[in-house]
């Protein structure tokens, strides 16, 4: 709120605040409905404007049927995918799968996202554990698509990090 454009209307202040409020509830509901743990948002502006992406890692998710080898599952999400490949995530391997989201009005997405996707299995889990890590970026008319590409990149960036940490 503290970044509202200078001259904004004092009595249009609260109305701003609580429309914000109901947005991010609102995403915070999709990410935990999606099985979400936990949700990332830029909240800072970055030379003059705020990213318009996520970034959510789920809760472990059971495999989708019982005593499903890890490899059936990557090649199954793979072959279902707009576009996939096999990546390493800290000695594992997983699927990256990258898909346009089309806007959808009636549910209040005004305009296309592109998202990314990382399912990967928990290593020794029994049975059998998966994680997703999602990363969205709105495609806006007025944006430039190599800005959507660089936020892509760095999300891979970040992926190339990951670690496994067993407490």
């Amino acid at each position: 709120m503290s970044q509202l454009p200078a001259g904004f209307p004092k009595d249009d202040i609260p109305k701003a605040r609580l429309q914000l409020t109901k947005e991010l509830k609102e995403t915070a509901r999709q990410a935990r409905k999606s099985d979400g743990l936990t949700l990332y948002l830029p909240v800072e502006r970055m030379h003059g404007m705020i990213i318009p992406a996520s970034f959510v890692a789920s809760a472990p998710l059971g495999a989708p049927k019982p005593n499903i080898e890890p490899e059936a599952v990557l090649v199954d999400l793979a072959r279902d995918a707009e576009e996939a490949s096999v990546r390493e995530l800290d000695g594992t391997a997983a699927v990256r799968t990258l898909e346009t989201c089309p806007a959808d009005p009636d549910k209040g997405v005004e305009v296309p996202s592109l998202r990314v996707q990382y399912t990967v299995p928990i290593p020794d889990s029994t049975p059998a554990l998966w994680m997703t890590f999602s990363f969205s970026t709105l495609i806006a008319p007025d944006m430039d698509t190599e800005f959507t590409e660089t936020l892509v990149e760095l999300f891979d960036a970040v992926m190339t990090t990951f670690r496994w940490s067993y407490a």
